[in-house]
């Protein structure tokens, strides 16, 4: 499994698309890897199509890694701050066959260009992209953005 030597992380909670943009450009990211399982948002621009549109026009890759995503469970424990209860549903959902495949990928991905993961917490200790990097990142600096 190919390691990257640098993996970014960022969230768009409270967040402009400008300023998201302008974060990855300065930081420079070239592929933004959205590990949500639903890349849906209330937030407008952040949702899968219209995001990957906003950053084809700044010449930033994207890539969506259902997989990696936190299940229902998951999503709802960190909702309420159970950081307990996200951390073991995340560990069950990363010994499934499909996530581990798109781990590899991931970190493939983030071997080749610099790549940030996408979710929507901007504090990274209060989302999976943290135990996502945690268990699979090994040796990788971990580099978070902030909007």
């Amino acid at each position: 499994m190919t390691h990257p030597a640098k993996i970014f992380t960022i969230g768009y909670e409270a967040t402009t698309m400008a300023d998201f943009l302008s974060t990855l450009k300065a930081a420079g990211v070239e592929r933004v890897i959205d590990v949500r399982a639903l890349p849906l948002s209330r937030r407008p621009g952040f949702s899968k199509t219209s995001l990957a549109a906003s950053l084809r026009e700044v010449d930033i890759d994207y890539v969506h890694l259902k997989a990696l995503g936190t299940p229902k469970r998951g999503r709802d424990a960190a909702k309420k701050g159970d950081v307990a209860t996200l951390t073991a549903v995340y560990d069950e959902q990363l010994e499934l066959p499909e996530a581990q495949a798109q781990a590899a990928i991931m970190l493939g991905l983030a071997a080749e260009k610099p790549s940030a993961l996408l979710c929507y917490e901007r504090d990274p200790c209060h989302c999976h992209r943290t135990l996502l990097l945690q268990a699979v990142g090994e040796g990788a600096e971990v580099v978070d953005l902030y909007t």
